[in-house]
């Protein structure tokens, strides 16, 4: 048996965890195992294929990023291809991919990623690869999963970062806006927030009234605590407004970039309360950076459990986390909408029973 693997998309705290996991439990079973670099660059000309065995594992499970490298720009349905002219036109590369994939003699790919690379996993499918998906996402916004890996060292990330917030904020009388990644989702923002016991978190889940938050600054300047700190997911808007962009997509990319929210926020906290305020984006700090212990063993877990699924010859699927098991799904399921906060999370529950405003 020749195993591939390639890792699709942002980076992730945990990935090369995952990797450790496959290869070493593709060892255990007298397999081969390989790694594409630079999503499918490795198979498209762009990169290398290289073997992976126990020594080219070795002590990685607590290393941040990933020893294969990564793109958000690697789909082969819509590979950015340089013209004449300086501009870059998407081609699908997807058949030379297939060509190459059976010509390199391997038997399945495990492909890591998020619900870019999982679209992409699904499509290969279809095209007649034995694939099995392993989500990957700091975002954790994959259905079929209670958990992605690289969650909770995002979230752990974000906590420092506004436990360190708070002695500035309240130094200096101000009200600090920070804005942390997630896209459409609002995970991280609502547990980093809570965690780090922020006055205000806004999420995307939730369109928020401006207003509303300038009340809350207000309510503790009343009661003497003159700082406040606001969380706010990049993916946030206010009612009957839009996500702010920092960029559309360009060619090749997956995704439009969302950015900026904090900066608006903080300008019109500052104009309708007269508090100084000042906007902090933690942007990619949350992806690098050792993962915590809970990512690691998760990781580790997800890619023996797709080697498992390999040697079932059950392709199509992506594994899952379902505590305490990991466990698998097929990749259609996993690919409908993105899994958002529930408004009757008890978790949301809980922050507005503790004073904590929402935004609305």
């Amino acid at each position: 048996m020749r195993l591939a693997l390639s890792t699709g998309g942002g980076d992730a705290p945990g990935l090369n965890a995952v990797i450790r996991g496959a290869v070493l439990s593709a060892v255990h079973r007298g397999w081969a195992a390989y790694g594409i670099q630079r999503g499918f660059g490795g198979l498209l000309g762009g990169d290398k294929v290289v073997s992976l065995g126990p020594d080219e594992v070795r002590g990685i499970t607590h290393l941040g990023g990933t020893i294969l490298g990564t793109t958000n720009r690697s789909s082969p349905f819509k590979w950015p291809v340089p013209q004449p002219d300086g501009s870059v036109k998407d081609v699908d590369r997807s058949d030379e991919l297939v060509d190459a994939f059976r010509a390199h003699g391997f038997d399945a790919l495990i492909m890591i990623g998020g619900d870019g690379s999982l679209r992409i996993a699904q499509q290969l499918y279809e095209k007649g690869l034995p694939v099995v998906g392993v989500p990957k996402t700091i975002d954790n916004d994959v259905r079929g999963t209670v958990t992605t890996f690289g969650f909770d060292t995002a979230v752990s990330t974000a906590t420092d970062a506004l436990d360190k917030v708070h002695s500035t904020a309240e130094s200096h009388d101000r009200v600090m806006v920070v804005e942390v990644m997630g896209r459409y989702a609002g995970w991280i923002a609502l547990n980093s927030g809570l965690a780090g016991s922020a006055d205000v978190i806004l999420i995307p889940e939730i369109p928020f009234d401006i207003e509303s938050v300038c009340r809350k600054v207000r309510e503790r300047d009343a009661r003497g605590r003159r700082f406040s700190i606001v969380v706010v997911a990049e993916g946030a808007m206010p009612i009957g407004g839009k996500v702010v962009t920092r960029a559309p997509a360009g060619p090749g990319d997956r995704m439009e970039r969302l950015g900026g929210i904090a900066e608006r926020v903080a300008a019109a906290i500052e104009e309708r309360t007269g508090k100084e305020t000042r906007a902090l984006t933690l942007g990619h700090l949350q992806r690098g950076g050792r993962p915590t212990t809970f990512d690691r063993l998760l990781a580790l877990r997800f890619g023996a459990a797709a080697v498992r699924c390999v040697a079932d010859g059950n392709f199509g699927v992506m594994v899952s986390h379902v505590p305490p098991s990991t466990g698998f799904v097929p990749l259609k399921e996993a690919l409908g909408k993105p899994k958002l906060v529930p408004l009757d999370l008890d978790t949301v529950l809980m922050a507005r029973e503790i004073g904590v405003c929402l935004g609305d």
